[in-house]
Formats: structure tokens, C-alpha cells, sequence
């Protein structure tokens, strides 16, 4: 039986997911890991910038982090090929101790091993994220994965909103290596974090599909659900339009607000606070509605949100940038915690991981997209036709309950 005492006890769900050793110390591992991550993201861009001057080379480091993404539905089988504990403990000393080589880049000539960690890092990250996605079943009660999911969305989002300024302090003052170290030990920190979980976990049997065979196993096992599809698909439709209305941020502050671009911190601020809001009581609601309806009313808010974004004021622009925040990661933690509850635990990892890549892959693609449209088009008809494409998208979650 799996998350028996975190499924026991307490008053209230997210406090009897804290109070239980196991699951704090896994949530801990997680945010060390995420926190690592977020230092990485961000210092890389600055890093190939200040050494090149290239503003296409600091945007070819997201591209290496994201590349990843699209091989998840592969690099998700090695999660359900081996012990999901073990993993991600050696995994993240294998990042701590690759990270450490970065401190070998000092000068354009060396950013190839900066570019080869970032790839290497992203391939790692999508299998630790489908073998945490598949082990926290074992840890945590069914009826508290949602709670799990998003105190892990609260406490992301809240690292996001103290990490970037850290880590470009960091770096100003000591330079790239510096914060490689430091990102270093954050993911043998989350290791140790993970290493002292107990976690009862039989050694997975044998599959026989190989390669794509085990692949096709994984699909089959998530698409084949009908209850899935729907959230899969409306969720990857309300991230490919995330990432317009991302791309569009810059042209809302310039544009629309009249303000400096450093005021694009201030919105990428109230969207964190508003998606920490949003993690603390996302189990709750999970619990109330459903998770068709909550990923439907998340999907709604994002919409009207997006096109309050065209209104030149600037307490608009906060509010709708918080509702942003607030929005999306209902979608998102509302369609994990489904793949969670209705894959079998052979298959889960693979399945995590192809639902990553089905959410998140179109969020990078239309980073892109978005970034060409913004400049033929005006931002604010975008805005509207994006909330005009959200309602729909939400609408039709909303109409298949």
C-alpha cells in the first residue's frame, strides 16, 4: 500500500502532508533541485552574454535547457527501467558534480562545455522529473497528490521570486563560476534531502518492449485513458498560448504601460505571487471540483487575464499578471495529478514524462511564434485574440464534465 502515513492524521490535508517525515523531506529535495535550476537558467544567458555580447547566444542557452522536452516520451523509460530513489539521488550528485566543471569557463572559447552542461542538465531534468512524478505515489496518500503538487507549485514559484535576484547578484559579484558552485550545491543538498526518504520500492520488473517499443507502451497507456485526453489536450493549448502572451511582455511594459524594461521584473513578480497563491490551495480545490473543472476555471482566469493585459494601466497590469499566475498552474497541476491517479506505476514514469512533454513543448514553441507576431502585429489585438482563444480552450473543458 503506498502513502499510508501521510494519508493518516492530522487536520488539514497540506499540514498531513508537511507533518509526514518522508514527504517533507522529498518536497525539500524537490525545491533544493528546482532552486539549483532556476540559478542555472538564469545565470547562463547572462553568462554567454557578458562573455560574447550576443543577445542570440543568450537565447540559445533556454533553447538548450528546453530542447530536452521533446525527447521526453523516450528518456521518461528509464524512470520505469530502474529504482526511482536511487535515481534521483545519483542523479543530482552526477548534476552537483558536472555543474563544477562550468567553473572551467572563462572566455568565449570554452562555451561549448556551458552549451554540452546545459543539454546535458535538460536531459537529466526530464528524467527526474518523470521519476519524482512516479515515485511520490509511494510517499504520498491518493487524495493528497494534489495538495503535494501544488505545495510543490508554491514552494517553485516562491524560489523563482528570491532566486533570480540572487543569482544575478551572484554573478555581478563574483562571476559565472561562482554561481555554478552554488547551483552545485543545491543539487547535492536536494540529494541528501532525497537519500533520507524511506520509501519502500520494489525493483521494477523487466519490460519486454526495448527503445520505442517501451515508448509506445507509454503513450498507449496515457492517450488510451479518455478521462486524460481532454486535460493533455487543453492544457497544451493553454500553454502554446502562455507562450505568445510571453513573448509579448516586453511590448505590454514598452508599448502598452510606457514604462522602462525593467519593469518586466515587476509583472514576472505578481505572476510568482499569484501562482504561490494559487499551490497553497490547489488540493483543496482539486478535492471540490474536480480535475476537469479546476484545470476549466484556471484556464478561464488565464484568458480574461491575458486580454486585461491590453488595458494601458498599470494596476491592471499587476493584477492581470497575478490572475496569469494564479491561472495556469491549475491547468497544469490538475493534469499531472490525473496522470498520476490513473496510470499504473509500471508505466508511470514514461507517462509523467510524455505529459511534460505534451504541456510544455508547445510553451517553447510559441515563445518563438509569439516573438514574430509581436512584431508585425499590434500587442493588444494579440492579447484580446488569445483571451478570445483561452475562453474557448476553457469552455470546452468546462463542457466536457
Amino acid at each position: 500500500m503506498t502513502g499510508e502515513k501521510c494519508g493518516t492524521g492530522g487536520t488539514g490535508a497540506t499540514g498531513r502532508v508537511l507533518r509526514d517525515r518522508d514527504a517533507a523531506l522529498y518536497l525539500g529535495g524537490v525545491v533544493g533541485a528546482g532552486c539549483g535550476a532556476s540559478l542555472l537558467w538564469l545565470t547562463a544567458g547572462i553568462w554567454v552574454k557578458d562573455l560574447t555580447g550576443s543577445n542570440a547566444l543568450a537565447a540559445l542557452c533556454t533553447f538548450a535547457l528546453w530542447a530536452p522536452v521533446l525527447l521526453g516520451p523516450l528518456l521518461g523509460t528509464l524512470a520505469d527501467r530502474t529504482r526511482r530513489h536511487p535515481l534521483l539521488v545519483r542523479s543530482n550528485l552526477a548534476l552537483a558534480l558536472l555543474l563544477l566543471t562550468l567553473c572551467a569557463v572563462d572566455s568565449a572559447d570554452r562555451l561549448w562545455l556551458l552549451f554540452t552542461v546545459l543539454v546535458l542538465y535538460g536531459a537529466t531534468g526530464v528524467v527526474q522529473d518523470a521519476a519524482e512524478g512516479a515515485l511520490v505515489t509511494r510517499i504520498v496518500d491518493r487524495d493528497l497528490l494534489g495538495d503535494f503538487n501544488g505545495l510543490r507549485t508554491t514552494a517553485n514559484e516562491g524560489v523563482k521570486l528570491i532566486a533570480p535576484l540572487a543569482g544575478a547578484g551572484l554573478f555581478t559579484a563574483y562571476g559565472g563560476p561562482a554561481v555554478a558552485v552554488l547551483a552545485a550545491v543545491l543539487f547535492a543538498l536536494a540529494a541528501g534531502l532525497y537519500a533520507r526518504v524511506r520509501v519502500d520500492e520494489p525493483r521494477p520488473e523487466p519490460g519486454t518492449a526495448r527503445g520505442f517499443g517501451a515508448v509506445a507502451e507509454g503513450v498507449r497507456e496515457l492517450w488510451g485513458r479518455p478521462a486524460l485526453r481532454p486535460l493533455l489536450v487543453g492544457g497544451g493549448a493553454v500553454m502554446l498560448l502562455a507562450g505568445v502572451n510571453g513573448a509579448l511582455v516586453f511590448a505590454v511594459v514598452d508599448e502598452g504601460l510606457g514604462r522602462p524594461p525593467g519593469w518586466v521584473g515587476a509583472l514576472y513578480t505578481a505572476q510568482g505571487v499569484g501562482s504561490v497563491a494559487v499551490g497553497a490551495v490547489a488540493g483543496r480545490l482539486l478535492r471540490r471540483l474536480g480535475e476537469r473543472r479546476f484545470a476549466a476555471y484556471g484556464a478561464g482566469l488565464f484568458a480574461v487575464a491575458v486580454a486585461a493585459r491590453a488595458v494601458p494601466d498599470v494596476s491592471v497590469a499587476l493584477v492581470a499578471s497575478a490572475a496569469v499566475g494564479a491561472g495556469l498552474p491549475c491547468v497544469l497541476i490538475a493534469a499531472l495529478t490525473a496522470v498520476q491517479r490513473a496510470v499504473p506505476e509500471a508505466f508511470l514514469g514514461r507517462a509523467v514524462a510524455t505529459a511534460n512533454t505534451l504541456l510544455l513543448a508547445p510553451n517553447a514553441v510559441a515563445l518563438g511564434v509569439g516573438a514574430g507576431l509581436v512584431a508585425g502585429v499590434d500587442h493588444r489585438v494579440l492579447l484580446l485574440a488569445l483571451g478570445s482563444a483561452g475562453l474557448v480552450v476553457a469552455g470546452r473543458l468546462r463542457l466536457r464534465l
